[in-house]
């Protein structure tokens, strides 16, 4: 499968990308080249492809597989696992922000919630007050994206799509409040 300058150009950037995101090259590159191919692959033509030996192809294969971004495909007659992504970008989207979740935003709400119930913390009033502030701003985004998580993609995009429209509608209640109170 020769790829095009396009397609080459695409998982290079996925690749320098991943270091951003928190993974490494060969996982991003090999997530890109799932991610633009017509068929799964198995692990023998990924590495075929980018070049990459069959153990960090087997790596980034169990990364992407604990991120529950890839699935796995057989064929009658074949023992190969064949590996695809999701085709809808919002399933890919809502996996990515769950996983993210769960290992970010949950172990750090725990770890302030057992932080604050210290009793040592409470001789430190500066500390206890940041502390606190974090843990109720963390707290009300998990519970906004809990509440934003159970939207259907149809309604979420529309959400999106409102952008700005909903400051405006917030600034013009804000407007009207004002003039009510006169």
């Amino acid at each position: 499968m020769p790829l095009s300058e396009t397609a080459q150009d695409f998982i290079a950037h996925f690749g320098e990308m991943g270091n951003h995101w928190g993974i490494n090259r060969t996982i991003g590159q090999i997530y890109a080249l799932l991610y633009i191919s017509n068929t799964p692959l198995c692990a023998e033509k990924i590495g075929e492809i980018l070049q990459y030996s069959r153990s960090n192809v087997s790596m980034g294969i169990k990364e992407l597989s604990s991120w529950h971004l890839i699935k796995i495909k057989h064929y009658p007659g074949d023992r190969k696992d064949y590996f695809t992504v999701p085709e809808d970008i919002w399933d890919i989207f809502r996996t990515l922000v769950e996983e993210r979740h769960k290992r970010e935003i949950e172990p750090t709400l725990t770890f302030l919630r057992k932080t604050l119930l210290n009793k040592d913390i409470e001789q430190q009033p500066t500390m206890q007050t940041k502390l606190k502030k974090m843990h109720d701003l963390i707290e009300m985004l998990t519970q906004w994206y809990h509440d934003i998580n159970k939207l259907d993609n149809q309604h979420l995009i529309n959400l999106l799509k409102l952008g700005e429209k909903v400051y405006k509608l917030y600034e013009m209640k804000d407007k009207l409040k004002m003039v009510k109170n006169r």
